[in-house]
């Protein structure tokens, strides 16, 4: 189907966004952007315990904050924002640079599924959702600060909420 069969749908061309760094990089006089990469394998690690039995995490890379919180800035923010779980959707805003943040202001929960999360641990498809979500705002270009700083961090909140899954949503 394309685009022009979807009403709405877009009808630009889809970025390609390894190019277009590159691109930007060297206009700016940068070195060649150094994407991440992982050289060792990571082991698949199966539940200890049934789904219906895990307490669940949210992580998101979207930008998302509650009110009342600061916003993310747009370069190299490696901050995190603890959620609590039970906050209304109408409570969360975004800011974040590189994706149009229309439909996840108008139902955050396109990028940062809360709600549907607590549906199903009602439903028991789940066994609990943590008492915080966590959001981080993904465009973050330096992988050494990325590393360094915000993923000892995030691991350490997610270990002391002794979660047994995260749900990672990326933006």
């Amino acid at each position: 189907m394309t685009s022009e069969m979807v009403p709405g749908a877009s009808t630009h061309p889809p970025a390609d966004y390894i190019e277009e760094t590159r691109s930007l990089y060297s206009s700016l006089g940068y070195d060649a952007y150094r994407w991440a990469e992982r050289t060792e394998t990571v082991p698949l690690t199966p539940l200890a315990k049934p789904l219906s039995a895990c307490k669940v995490a949210l992580v998101g890379s979207g930008g998302v904050y509650r009110a009342g919180q600061i916003a993310f800035s747009t370069h190299d923010d490696t901050s995190i924002r603890a959620i609590p779980s039970d906050t209304p959707a109408a409570e969360l805003r975004t800011a974040h640079f590189a994706y149009d943040q229309a439909d996840a202001r108008n139902d955050p929960n396109v990028i940062f599924p809360l709600d549907r999360l607590a549906e199903l641990a009602n439903e028991g498809v789940i066994g609990s959702v943590a008492d915080n979500a966590y959001a981080f705002m993904g465009g973050i270009y330096s992988t050494r600060r990325l590393e360094a700083e915000l993923v000892p961090t995030l691991l350490e909140q997610l270990k002391a909420a002794e979660v047994d899954l995260v749900l990672l949503v990326p933006v």
